[in-house]
């Protein structure tokens, strides 16, 4: 009969087996780092994914097949939390076998032994390439990418919510049509990449100057459209010269270029009888123009 010292060690030989199996059979690609930092244990699944050995990849050898424009990060985020020794979670892109970068989700935990001894990390990766990707297409399709603000497209189906919100329970709402004077100018005397750092440049003011729940959107060109929840037609004006004026008094600093004086003319529209979001917006649009006949660098509406 055997001792119960050997059959818990039996029983300890078996559990590690059994661990073995599980992750080596895992359909998610596992890796192991020791203290030093270096990866020490590479899955079947992630070699399988990656083409490469064992041997290719123990140590930072892994990092070879980060797509270049994540790696910094990729490896920052690692040794970051390696040595705070916290839980870690980050998407990257890794060369498949096949050449192909694919997006991996990979999800990092300090390992301890059962005295409490800090031994290392491991980790779970998945390929979450179609996730992303329709995560990218949606944000193309929402946003843009030159300002940094909502596409037209999407800030009036997002405004055409906050109208019918506003509307239905009564709640303030004002509608802003901003739009930087003489842009035309600007691009014609310094280029577009000129005229793009003023946009973006203006765009930051702007947010500044904004709630979480109000809503900015490139309208087209140098307009933009700027949806005001809760904001009745005094707050409304209030806010509008708050950024007509941040932009007035501060100067634009271009490489190779004198510092630029800007400055903007606002058109405003505060919920009223309005039948629809085009009807209000309309409204503002016409109160801009007025800005923009009677000499620029106002606000105009109610």
């Amino acid at each position: 009969m055997k001792r119960f010292s050997d059959a818990k060690e039996d029983f300890a030989m078996m559990t590690k087996e059994q661990y073995r199996l599980i992750v080596e059979s895992s359909p998610n690609m596992i890796w192991r780092a020791d203290m030093s930092t270096a990866c020490d244990y590479f899955n079947k699944t992630w070699l399988d994914f990656t083409g490469r050995t064992h041997a290719d990849e123990k140590g930072f050898g892994w990092a070879t097949g980060v797509h270049p424009d994540d790696l910094d990060r990729c490896v920052k985020i690692y040794l970051d939390h390696f040595h705070a020794r916290q839980p870690f979670e980050m998407d990257y892109r890794l060369k498949r076998h096949d050449g192909e970068y694919r997006w991996i989700n990979d999800r990092g935990v300090p390992v301890y032994d059962h005295f409490g001894t800090f031994v290392g990390f491991i980790g779970s990766c998945m390929d979450v390439t179609e996730k992303i990707e329709g995560r990218l297409m949606m944000n193309m399709a929402q946003n843009d990418f030159l300002c940094n603000t909502y596409n037209r497209q999407y800030a009036f189906q997002l405004l055409e919510t906050l109208f019918k919100h506003s509307r239905d329970r009564e709640d303030a709402l004002c509608v802003l049509m901003i739009d930087i004077d003489d842009f035309k100018a600007i691009n014609d005397r310094h280029g577009h990449a000129a005229g793009d750092a003023v946009l973006k440049w203006v765009v930051g003011l702007i947010k500044d100057e904004l709630g979480s729940r109000d809503i900015l959107g490139r309208y087209g060109g140098d307009e933009f459209v700027v949806g005001l929840a809760n904001t009745d037609a005094k707050s409304g004006m209030f806010l509008a010269r708050k950024i007509q004026q941040a932009v007035a008094i501060k100067e634009l600093a271009i490489t190779g270029i004198v510092p630029l004086r800007l400055t903007v003319s606002i058109g405003l529209k505060s919920l009223d009888l309005e039948a629809s979001l085009e009807e209000l917006v309309g409204t503002a649009d016409k109160n801009l123009y007025l800005a923009k006949k009677e000499g620029k660098n106002l606000v105009r509406g109610s």
